[in-house]
């Protein structure tokens, strides 16, 4: 392989904001020890050589960045030259695994350094003389704060509300809280002190829960608002449509997988986002603003298998590099999904294989 020096320490799809026309693309990104290469997917395969490479050496990450409103999960890259690189993960997991092992790679001369990472992995303290009021203030600001918007969770929408783990990250790129576990007890305060309340099931029920650290949710399915401007909308018979019963489930699992398109047979990348109550498997199209799926199937009576990596299998188009699982649904609709390793075609098969 050509993919330049040192073993590979992470591997997998991130979408890239585009340089000269700011489009947003999914590409295939391989970090090694001082560099961050990536590649396009043609066919189902990694197209080598590589489109481009990031050297680390002397780089900045910025993460949680805040730069794009409508994408949350996004780490910022800057170059010794000044280049800037926004690249987008699936999930705040995901993103923060990256996140993690790209700055151990920019720091990796200086063990020191990636020592100190561990430990503020690991570590927690709140800063002395925060004033709640002032980050209150702050969160209110029309250019800077956090924008509620209506929300859904179980098949309720929720108006004026925020999503959890994006008030962390909001705390974290604001310089509240130097980690989450100290935006979580900072959030948990702003609750107690009636700035903050909880909307919907999954964050009223954690507050149940004792200790200060768990009563706030780092979460992408709880909801909260700020208490002055909480209001319910009440759907109404009409408005409740196949789609809001299709996404009311809770998510299980979410990444991206390539899928064969169903007409013209090419590979494209798409967040999955696998649903229980009712199981769905729905997916998006990374490369639009758009929070809304482009597709997605009942698992209901659906079959699942993996597909053999040794030559192509029938219904299967292009030169694919392996790891392919078919999901055949109810009404026989067959669909053709590639993971980036065989580890990650296992957990996916796994978790459909309990909703079907």
């Amino acid at each position: 392989m050509e993919d330049g020096e040192g073993g590979v320490l992470k591997e997998g799809f991130l979408v890239k904001r585009g340089h000269i026309v700011h489009n947003w693309k999914a590409r295939w990104f391989i970090l090694r020890q001082n560099t961050l290469l990536y590649y396009k997917l043609e066919g189902g395969r990694r197209a080598t050589p590589p489109k481009g490479r990031i050297l680390l050496d002397g780089c900045t990450i910025t993460c949680p960045c805040l730069e794009y409103e409508n994408r949350p999960l996004l780490i910022k890259l800057k170059t010794q030259t000044s280049t800037e690189y926004f690249l987008e993960a699936c999930s705040r997991e995901e993103r923060d695994a990256w996140a993690f092992e790209i700055t151990g790679a920019i720091h990796a001369g200086q063990p020191g350094k990636v020592q100190q990472l561990h430990i503020l992995k690991n570590s927690f303290k709140l800063p002395p003389h925060i004033s709640l009021h002032r980050i209150v203030d702050k969160m209110h600001d029309s250019g800077s704060g956090i924008r509620p918007s209506p929300n859904m969770e179980q098949g309720s929408t929720y108006k004026k509300t925020f999503i959890g783990s994006s008030l962390v990250d909001w705390l974290i790129s604001n310089s509240f809280a130097a980690s989450r576990l100290e935006a979580v007890t900072l959030a948990s305060m702003l609750m107690e002190e009636n700035f903050l309340r909880p909307v919907g099931v999954r964050s009223i029920g954690a507050i149940r829960s004792g200790d200060l650290a768990e009563q706030f949710l780092d979460d992408s399915t709880a909801l909260y608002t700020f208490a002055e401007s909480y209001k319910k909308k009440i759907s109404s018979k009409e408005e409740i449509n196949l789609s809001t019963v299709e996404l009311s489930g809770t998510v299980v699992k979410q990444g991206y997988l390539a899928k064969q398109g169903h007409k013209r047979k090419n590979w494209k990348v798409r967040r999955f986002v696998l649903r229980k109550d009712p199981a769905f498997l729905h997916y998006y199209d990374p490369s639009k603003e758009d929070n809304r799926p482009v597709g997605g199937f009942s698992l209901r009576g659906s079959l699942i298998s993996a597909l053999e990596d040794n030559g192509v299998p029938t219904g299967v188009k292009g030169n694919v590099q392996g790891n392919l699982f078919k999901v055949i649904t109810k009404d026989d609709t067959h669909y053709y999904i590639q993971a980036s390793s065989k580890a990650e075609r296992t957990e996916w098969i796994e978790a459909i294989k309990q909703l079907t």
